[in-house]
């Protein structure tokens, strides 16, 4: 019987000394962390402004580290966060009183994102991404960092009774790199000058010369005899002011070739670069 008991104090220091760090301290209790997965995921209901949302369960609330956007910016600013989150899947990252931190699906923080196109300034923000993404904003003069400050009232119209045409929202640059017997290869630059961000686009054209185009990369063709429609992929969707998209294509031609006289971008005219 006392062999016994000693066998098991034996075997009571063995297992302490295999589990306890040298100095005698017992380890910690294992540290779970979270994951992206867990955290809630809802919907945006509806957007009030560029930093203001109403949540699928009715929650309003702010977005955290966001200024209020100046009265010239407001617009711009809503209609991307209307662009970015409406009716679209978003993670609640931290809940403060009336202040919440959004992620998109592909878990991009929505503040950054805002900040980085220039259509939100921070608030509250020492440094880190933010701060680097204004900063770089600014720099490339993207989003309300175009203008500077908030203009001043707008020039008074001409007496003429003539009323000036809309300025263009875009620029387009087609541009023949190659041809031979036959053939040509063309390049299609769209410059978005709209002074907003453009998500998605659908560029149109018409030829008068008889061409066809084929084989078309980073875009999507369609043709219907003389008029053509290029859309965009799905990774160059996104066109921020000032910003620009290129694509290209072979194109056959019964004859000699130029480019088209007009072109259209979702349904507006566009001037020739």
């Amino acid at each position: 019987m006392a062999a016994r008991k000693h066998l098991v104090v034996l075997l009571t220091l063995l297992v302490a000394g295999c589990t306890a760090p040298q100095d005698g301290r017992p380890f910690p209790a294992p540290r779970v962390s979270s994951s992206a997965e867990s955290e809630p995921s809802t919907k945006v209901r509806t957007v009030v402004d560029g930093r203001t949302v109403e949540l699928a369960d009715g929650t309003r609330a702010r977005i955290a580290r966001l200024a209020e956007p100046s009265a010239c910016a407001a617009a711009a600013a809503t209609d991307f966060a209307t662009k970015t989150l409406l009716d679209k899947e978003v993670r609640v990252r931290s809940i403060t009183p009336g202040e919440i931190s959004l992620a998109l699906a592909d878990g991009t923080d929505y503040a950054l994102l805002a900040v980085q196109y220039g259509f939100l300034r921070t608030s509250g923000v020492d440094g880190g991404p933010l701060v680097e993404a204004e900063t770089k904003a600014s720099q490339a003069k993207l989003g309300l960092w175009a203008q500077g400050d908030c203009p001043s009232a707008a020039a008074q119209p001409p007496s003429s009774s003539a009323v000036p045409p809309p300025p263009s929202t875009c620029v387009v640059v087609y541009r023949i790199t190659s041809h031979w017997a036959g053939a040509f290869q063309a390049e299609v630059t769209v410059r978005n000058v709209s002074g907003a961000l453009v998500e998605g686009w659908t560029v149109k054209w018409r030829y008068d010369g008889g061409e066809t185009v084929s084989q078309l990369w980073n875009g999507t063709v369609s043709q219907s005899g003389a008029e053509v429609s290029v859309t965009n992929a799905a990774y160059n969707a996104l066109i921020v002011k000032d910003g620009s998209v290129t694509f290209g294509f072979n194109g056959a031609a019964t004859g000699p070739t130029s480019p088209p006289a007009s072109f259209s971008v979702n349904g507006a005219a566009c001037t020739t670069g």
